[in-house]
């Protein structure tokens, strides 16, 4: 079964990238076959997979633009069991273009088609603003996986999102839900973590992950290295959540 899961949220620094890539690396290692979109011009998760930005000659803007199949731009890394279509700074420019082109908000979805049935799993790593490349994520989407973190500004940025998946329901994607949030760099000691916490449950309760991402070094030190936190440290904390987090989400599909 085909699952399109567009990695997002408005607020930057949430872990959104660091979830792409390791959740994507967890199916995997349950005999998944998995792609990782990036959609973020900084090519956050490209590099984190071991993918010089700086050196690929094609990306996620060829694609949006209708000037690369999806299996011309798709490579898989030395390191890793995920296909990847990459992303750099060109795509930065494809905002604009995409202004000028008929079905701006389905190109993404359009061209999947192409490819989805070669895999269990689509994610897609958001940029972490609302514009014309996040649409092509939620259109393109069954649903949306929200990292954030238990901080003071979460959940006004969470009814933010919310509001933006409404619109995205009754204009463009009608089938996209909520797939879930996911607590991310969670520190148990913070009062300020607990309080958010106890608030997100009760707004929130049945749609909330069980897995929670506690604050680990190693996540951190992963991308620099270019592989997931499953080949970086495979016993360390972050590692032992994102394969929670895995079998968490499979288990609902497979």
């Amino acid at each position: 079964m085909k699952r399109i899961v567009a990695v997002a949220n408005q607020k930057g620094g949430v872990g959104k990238t660091t979830t792409s890539v390791n959740l994507a690396a967890g199916v995997a290692e349950l005999g998944r076959r998995v792609l990782l979109i990036d959609l973020d011009p900084q090519g956050n998760a490209t590099m984190a997979c071991g993918i010089n930005k700086n050196d690929i000659e094609r990306s996620s803007y060829d694609v949006l633009l209708g000037e690369q199949q999806p299996k011309d731009v798709i490579v898989r890394p030395d390191s890793g069991k995920i296909d990847v279509m990459p992303s750099n700074i060109d795509l930065a420019a494809a905002e604009v273009h995409l202004l000028e082109l008929d079905d701006r908000e389905g190109r993404l979805k359009d061209a999947l088609v192409s490819v989805s049935d070669q895999y269990d799993y689509v994610f897609i790593d958001c940029p972490p603003s609302l514009n014309m490349l996040t649409v092509n994520a939620l259109v393109a989407a069954d649903s949306v996986l929200v990292p954030m973190q238990c901080e003071y500004f979460a959940l006004e940025g969470l009814s933010a999102l919310m509001q933006t998946l409404k619109q995205i329901r009754s204009t463009v994607n009608a089938r996209l839900e909520l797939e879930g949030l996911l607590r991310t760099m969670f520190d148990r000691r913070s009062r300020l973590t607990r309080d958010v916490n106890e608030q997100l449950m009760t707004y929130f309760s049945d749609k909330i992950f069980e897995t929670i991402v506690p604050r680990n070094i190693r996540l951190a030190e992963a991308p620099s290295f270019g592989v997931s936190i499953l080949e970086y440290d495979r016993y360390s904390r972050g590692a032992r959540a994102y394969m929670a987090l895995a079998k968490e989400l499979d288990k609902r599909y497979f």
